[in-house]
C-alpha cells in the first residue's frame, strides 16, 4: 500500500492487539498508511502466538481483554523477545494511577488512554524507529 504525503514513513513490525475490532483495524490501517508491517489481532491467546511468530518491533496491546488480557500478553511478549528490542505500548480506557502502575509493571513502556491521539502516536514510533534504525546500523 502506497504511503501517504505527511506521515513518517514507519519501517517497524507492528502487533495491534484490541478485542474491539472497530479499533484494531483502524489503528493497524493508520499503521499500514505510514508503511509499518503491521498484523492484528483480536484476542490474546492468537497474540501470544503471532508475537513469538512475527517478532514484532512493537507492541500495542489492548488491556482489558478476556482470557489474555494485554499485561498477561505484554509479559509473554517480552519473555519472547529476549534482548530484542521491543516497545510496548498499553493503549486502555482506564487512566488511573493503579492501572498505570500495573501496566508498568507488567513491562509495557507506555500507558495511552483511549482514544489515543494518532499524531502523537505515529510521531513516538516515528521516534522509535529513528531510534531502532540507528541501533542495527551500529551495530551491524
Amino acid at each position: 500500500m502506497p504511503r501517504r504525503t505527511g506521515l513518517p514513513a514507519l519501517k517497524l513490525k507492528v502487533l495491534v492487539v484490541d478485542d474491539n475490532r472497530d479499533a484494531a483495524d483502524t489503528l493497524g490501517a493508520l499503521l499500514m498508511l505510514c508503511g509499518a508491517d503491521v498484523r492484528i489481532c483480536y484476542d490474546g491467546v492468537v497474540a501470544v502466538r503471532a508475537a513469538a511468530d512475527f517478532e514484532p518491533d512493537v507492541g500495542l496491546f489492548d488491556v482489558n481483554m478476556p482470557q489474555v488480557d494485554g499485561c498477561e500478553l505484554a509479559r509473554r511478549a517480552r519473555a519472547a523477545a529476549g534482548h530484542r528490542p521491543l516497545l510496548l505500548i498499553a493503549i486502555t480506557g482506564v487512566s488511573d494511577p493503579n492501572a498505570v502502575r500495573r501496566t508498568a509493571g507488567a513491562g509495557f513502556n507506555m500507558h495511552l488512554t483511549k482514544p489515543a491521539d494518532p499524531a502523537a502516536l505515529v510521531a513516538t514510533l516515528a521516534d522509535f524507529d529513528w531510534w531502532l534504525r540507528g541501533r542495527v546500523k551500529a551495530e551491524g
